[in-house]
């Protein structure tokens, strides 16, 4: 098993979930620090596509 195919089942496993699942919401925070509020809905979106792409995830609620 290579290197890749490892990355793949850590991210698709509920670990590797929790983690991205942290990553992005500290982005997703970050990114609503910088833009504001008023952009909170876009930046919410593009969070849940990338969680759909990276995890296998379903995405998080609106906070």
């Amino acid at each position: 098993m290579g290197l890749m195919d490892k990355a793949k089942e850590f991210l698709n496993s509920d670990k590797g979930e929790q983690v991205t699942d942290q990553a992005l919401d500290r982005a997703e925070q970050a990114a609503k620090d910088k833009f504001g509020e008023d952009k909170a809905d876009q930046i919410h979106q593009v969070r849940d596509k990338i969680d759909e792409q990276v995890g296998g995830g379903d995405p998080q609620p609106e906070q």
